[in-house]
C-alpha cells in the first residue's frame, strides 16, 4: 500500500512539473511589432469583481525595482502598481475577459522587453488564492534582407593583387554572424572590417569588408547567420573573363554594322528595279490605247 501511495503521488509531481513545462510558450517577435501575451484560464464560470489578474516580469524579480507589467483588479485597470517603461503600452482583451482570456497585448515592443512574463490569476472569494498561472518568454528577431555582395571588376591583369569585396544587408535583428568561405577550397576567411547600424525601430544594418590577392578564379561567398531564427541567407561571387572572343559567344559589332547597311543597299536596288519595271509598263498600256483609238468622221 505504501509503494502505491508513493506511485500515484510521484506520477502527481511528474504531471504537476509537465504542465508547468508546457505552460512556458515562447514568442518571438520583430522590434517595433505589437504582440499578444497568450494567458487562457479554461475554468468554470467566475466574477471579474472576484479576481486579480498581475502581469509580471518573471525573470530576476528579486533586482527589479518594478516588476508589475499590467494589473486588473476586480473588473478595472489598476496603473497605480504599473512599471513606468510599460506605462500606455499594454492592453487587455476586453471583450475576451469573460471567457476567461486574460491575454495582455504589448505595443512596440524593443530590446528591453526581451524578458520572460508571468500571467497570475487570483480569486478572492473567502480568501484570495491563485487560479492560474502561466509563462511567457518574449524574444525578439527579425530576418535579414537577402546580403548583396559587389565585388572587383574581373581583368587579366590583377591577378596577385589586392581586391575588395563588400557584403551588405539590412533590417535585421539581432546582431548577425557575418562570415565569408572560399568557395574554391572551402576555407573561412577574415573579413577585414565589420560595420553595424541601428535604425529607430531596433533593427540592423550590416556592411562587411573583405580584402584578398586577386586569382584566375575566385569564387568568394558571404554569409549572413541569425541564431534565433535559424537563418542563414548567403550572397556569392564567381570571376568571369572579359575576353570572350576565343568562345565565338559575341558577335563582332563592325561585321554585324556591316552586314546591315549591304543588306540596306540591296533593298533600295530592289525597290528601285521595282519601280522601274512598273513605270515602263505603265507607258506601254497607254500607248496601245492611243494606236487603237479612231476619231469619228
Amino acid at each position: 500500500m505504501r509503494r502505491r501511495g508513493f506511485s500515484y503521488g510521484f506520477l502527481l509531481l511528474f504531471l504537476h512539473i509537465l504542465r508547468a513545462v508546457t505552460a512556458l510558450e515562447k514568442i518571438i517577435s520583430k522590434p517595433g511589432d505589437n504582440v499578444t501575451l497568450s494567458c487562457i484560464y479554461p475554468g468554470r464560470e467566475f466574477s471579474l469583481d472576484s479576481l486579480r489578474v498581475y502581469w509580471q516580469i518573471a525573470d530576476d524579480e528579486d533586482t527589479e525595482p518594478c516588476s508589475v507589467v499590467h494589473a486588473l483588479i476586480s473588473g478595472q485597470d489598476n496603473e497605480s502598481l504599473q512599471c513606468s517603461q510599460f506605462k500606455n503600452r499594454t492592453q487587455l482583451l476586453w471583450d475576451k475577459l469573460g471567457d476567461g482570456n486574460f491575454s495582455l497585448l504589448l505595443f512596440n515592443v524593443r530590446k528591453s522587453d526581451e524578458r520572460t512574463y508571468r500571467c497570475v490569476v487570483m480569486q478572492t472569494i473567502e480568501y484570495t488564492r491563485v487560479i492560474h498561472q502561466e509563462q511567457v518568454v518574449l524574444s525578439l528577431a527579425a530576418s535579414y534582407s537577402q546580403p548583396i555582395l559587389s565585388g572587383p571588376i574581373r581583368n587579366s591583369n590583377n591577378t596577385g593583387e589586392e581586391v575588395t569585396f563588400i557584403c551588405r544587408s539590412d533590417n535585421g535583428y539581432p546582431e548577425p554572424n557575418v562570415y565569408w568561405i572560399n568557395r574554391t577550397d572551402n576555407t573561412r576567411l577574415s573579413q577585414s572590417g565589420f560595420n553595424i547600424t541601428q535604425h529607430p525601430n531596433g533593427t540592423y544594418s550590416v556592411l562587411s569588408t573583405l580584402k584578398v590577392k586577386a586569382t584566375s578564379d575566385m569564387q568568394i561567398e558571404c554569409f549572413i547567420e541569425n541564431k534565433i531564427l535559424q537563418e542563414n541567407t548567403s550572397a556569392n561571387y564567381k570571376s568571369r573573363p572579359t575576353n570572350d572572343s576565343s568562345t565565338g559567344s559575341h558577335k563582332d559589332p563592325a561585321k554585324s554594322g556591316q552586314g546591315a547597311h549591304a543588306a540596306a543597299v540591296v533593298s533600295v536596288v530592289i525597290l528601285m528595279a521595282f519601280l522601274t519595271v512598273l513605270i515602263c509598263w505603265l507607258r506601254r498600256r497607254r500607248s496601245s490605247q492611243l494606236v487603237s483609238y479612231t476619231a469619228p468622221i
